[in-house]
């Protein structure tokens, strides 16, 4: 903020006989201090916002928009000069009227009143010029550029242009879903119109740009058939950041498990055949990112949200926005900020911050259960002691009533008897609450497949008319309190999303 004493008026207009020199400087120190004292230089005005495709003023432009950023500040005469060169210095303001211009209403002024006044400028600007923000911006879109580039040849860029146009101009009705700090929208692109899903993050948020890197870094490291591939991405300065996934067409999951409670009253719409095949899938999928490539990844938000399944009912797990890379298999750290779902949250993490590979075995656990009983992970519609899930499932697993957890939709063929009992035993396998005791998920997968599971610290109990299942919850009455600790904080306002099955992205 810069101030210069100014008198626009002619030296003529106010006289040294009018007043004297000594309460002359009283008046413009007290001027100074006022100003200083209230802040009359914090206000920014509004800046019209550039298109991308606008080149940079000339110097001389840009020197014009620094004199349209400032104001002036006009401290007129209230009395004649007599009463002014009387007046106490300390009541001054009593004796002023205060007031701000534009540049151009003072020279208005001073054509058309030419009368005795004291001005002020008051440079508003905060030191950003347009040129200076737009550099900085553009220094951030680089240093963007720069952390991908080991990965960006290998993806299709695309323009902001073909992004519109893909969506239809983000067109309502081409909405997937949407998350806290993203959107996704279904669209087509290229010569073939190729099917896509357009993730677009919020501009608006301070993280999107460090988001969007470690999403796509991540997320083009990886070649699974049970994982969305990234097809390309889209930088634009002024409309955000763009990620390009391949268009799944068979819908989510969630929307797949939980649809007769929307009006399908005619039985579930997955056979258990086809739950099966995506617990299989999955797991080999978390087994890929764990095992598979250079570095481990957490995925951080498995949910049957982010599952989305095929025409042929393949499933395949997107939405990396939480994904991370972790030193080592086994090797937690720890994080500030606790993201992901509630229901699906380790105790470890949800209480502690604590990441590793078993955060995704736990939430992986929670969506074996849910394709196992067909219910949600939390649902306050439930009688007491049935509104969490896991909660309402362990003493089950621990009692053996297979028959009381399976979904009562679900049409019982014995011949899917022993394909139940490997799901039920990974189940209870994953949701153990102490980290230690929960398998890795190559021990799940093989679970899963009815191989012989090679785990001593951990007991094997016969059900009625099955195979063997694994109690992996012996210690679990201690755990109830921790349990239960955790159910109150993930009823906060579950009535305001327990209806939101939409989701494809966080």
């Amino acid at each position: 903020m810069g101030f210069s004493l100014r008198n626009p008026i002619a030296s003529t207009t106010l006289t040294t006989d009018q007043y004297c020199d000594n309460n002359e400087l009283r008046i413009k120190t007290l001027l100074y201090k006022m100003i200083w004292k209230f802040g009359l230089a914090c206000v920014l005005p509004p800046r019209r916002r550039r298109s991308s495709g606008e080149d940079q003023r000339d110097s001389g432009k840009t020197n014009g928009n620094l004199e349209n950023n400032k104001a002036w500040l006009l401290a007129e005469s209230g009395g004649c000069g007599a009463e002014l060169t009387n007046a106490d210095p300390q009541s001054v303001h009593s004796s002023f009227r205060f007031s701000f211009c534009s540049q151009v209403e003072l020279e208005s002024m001073n054509v058309n009143n030419p009368s005795g006044a004291t001005v002020l400028m008051v440079n508003l600007d905060n030191g950003l010029t347009e040129s200076r923000s737009l550099e900085l911006k553009w220094r951030r879109i680089e240093s963007l550029e720069r952390s991908i580039s080991p990965v960006a040849h290998t993806l299709i860029r695309f323009s902001y242009a073909e992004i519109r146009s893909a969506t239809r101009n983000f067109s309502k009705g081409r909405v997937l879903g949407r998350g806290a700090l993203s959107c996704v929208f279904r669209g087509r692109v290229g010569f073939l119109r190729t099917a896509v899903a357009i993730k677009r993050l919020d501009k608006d948020d301070k993280e999107s740009s460090k988001a969007f890197c470690r999403e796509l870094m991540i997320v083009s490291s990886l070649n699974n058939p049970n994982i969305v591939p990234l097809v390309g991405f889209c930088i634009d300065p002024e409309e955000g950041l763009f990620l390009v996934y391949k268009y799944v067409s068979g819908g989510s999951l969630e929307r797949h498990l939980h649809e007769k409670k929307r009006g399908v009253k005619n039985g579930s719409s997955l056979p258990w055949s086809v739950r099966y095949k995506i617990a299989v899938g999955i797991s080999e999928a978390v087994g890929y990112l764990h095992n598979g490539t250079e570095r481990c990844v957490v995925h951080r938000d498995i949910k049957p949200s982010n599952i989305l399944l095929s025409s042929k009912k393949a499933p395949k797990l997107c939405d990396f926005g939480l994904a991370t890379w972790t030193p080592a298999p086994s090797v937690p750290f720890l994080c500030k900020t606790v993201k992901g779902t509630f229901g699906y949250l380790a105790p470890e993490y949800f209480q502690h911050g604590k990441v590793s590979n078993k955060t995704d075995v736990y939430a992986f656990g929670v969506v074996l259960l849910e394709l196992i009983s067909g219910r949600k992970p939390i649902e306050a519609k439930r009688g007491p002691g049935e509104e969490n899930m896991v909660l309402w499932a362990k003493p089950l697993l621990q009692q053996g009533a297979i028959e009381r957890l399976l979904d009562p939709l679900l049409k019982f063929n014995p011949k899917n008897s022993n394909q139940i009992a490997w799901m039920v035993q990974a189940a209870a396998a994953c949701i153990n609450s102490e980290e230690s005791r929960r398998p890795a998920i190559d021990e799940i997968i093989g679970i899963l497949r009815g191989e012989e599971p090679n785990c001593s610290n951990r007991k094997k109990s016969s059900f009625p008319g099955n195979n063997y299942v694994t109690d992996c919850s012996p210690q679990i009455q201690q755990a109830r309190s921790e349990m239960r600790s955790h159910l109150a904080l993930a009823m906060l306002g579950v009535s305001e999303f327990e209806e939101d099955d939409n989701l494809y992205c966080r």
